[in-house]
């Protein structure tokens, strides 16, 4: 049983975490664990003063997140996963000092060598790349487009999900990034919308896999949505570790508590909450990332 009394005591598993040695970094994952928390997706996090402008440069900066993975697997005995890839911020600022076409090998290249993590067993997942969350101009967006098209056909041959940083227009962004995965053959289920909406229909997502960013109102957008839910979803949090925005975007021990509101919000609607709930924290990031080792 992991619903005991209305309360949720099995696995919690937070699905896009930033962690910074110069920020809070075990901090707030001891914050995460004495919350609740069990399992982290521990995500690169770009350093947008010093972008990496050779592969070398990218190798370093995914060996320093793998090494904090190591460091919190170690000290705190919490379980963590590993998604490594370029975010496309990094791209766009590129595109405008170098150009596109290198700014393009290079974004492709650091893409490959996170397969390559993920091939050593070091990464479970390539991420975040995907689309400028702002408003970039259509040019931009058209050519971001034609880079993600590339970036999920290697990891369509590869074998690995991969988690998307897209932007804020709806249900319109799910349906094109479904399009692009469909063009390459990259199934919808493998593509991970992170920082997506509560509203978790299929009709929504389009079949994508939703790791909803869980503030207070997502709850709610779940639970009015979940019986139309095709394919699961993720809780996140989408914290930054940066010391500019303290608790951006959400603090560390959000989802776990948006867990127990989410289990018990379940069950005032007479839906089975410990399904759900094992299904978010336990099977889907299975199947998505395979067992943790």
């Amino acid at each position: 049983m992991t619903l005991v009394n209305g309360q949720w005591t099995g696995p919690i598993l937070d699905n896009h975490f930033h962690l910074d040695r110069a920020a809070r970094y075990l901090d707030a994952a001891i914050d995460f664990q004495r919350a609740g928390g069990t399992d982290l997706v521990l995500v690169h996090k770009p350093d947008f003063t010093n972008i990496p402008i050779d592969i070398d440069g990218w190798k370093t900066a995914y060996e320093e997140t793998v090494a904090m993975a190591e460091q919190v697997r170690a000290e705190l005995d919490l379980r963590v996963r590993v998604v490594l890839g370029p975010h496309p911020a990094s791209w766009v600022h590129q595109s405008a000092s170098l150009g596109y076409e290198v700014a393009n090998e290079l974004h492709l290249d650091a893409v490959e060598l996170a397969i390559e993590f993920c091939e050593e067993n070091l990464a479970v997942g390539v991420g975040e790349v995907g689309r400028p969350h702002w408003d970039a101009g259509e040019e931009i967006m058209a050519r971001a487009d034609e880079v993600l098209l590339e970036v999920l056909g290697l990891c369509k041959q590869a074998n690995v999900p991969a988690q998307l940083h897209l932007d804020g227009n709806g249900e319109a962004t799910n349906r094109e990034i479904a399009k692009i995965c469909d063009r390459v053959r990259f199934p919808r289920f493998g593509a991970i919308h992170h920082h997506a909406e509560g509203n978790v229909s299929k009709q929504f997502t389009h079949g994508l896999t939703s790791s909803v960013v869980v503030g207070r109102e997502s709850i709610k957008d779940i639970s009015d949505s979940i019986w139309k839910n095709e394919g699961g979803f993720l809780m996140e949090t989408d914290y930054m570790d940066d010391p500019r925005r303290p608790g951006a975007v959400l603090g560390p021990k959000t989802v776990p508590r948006r867990t127990q509101a989410l289990a018990t919000s379940l069950i005032g609607k007479g839906i089975d909450a410990e399904t759900a709930l094992c299904a978010v924290h336990i099977d889907l990031p299975e199947a998505l990332y395979g067992e943790y080792e």
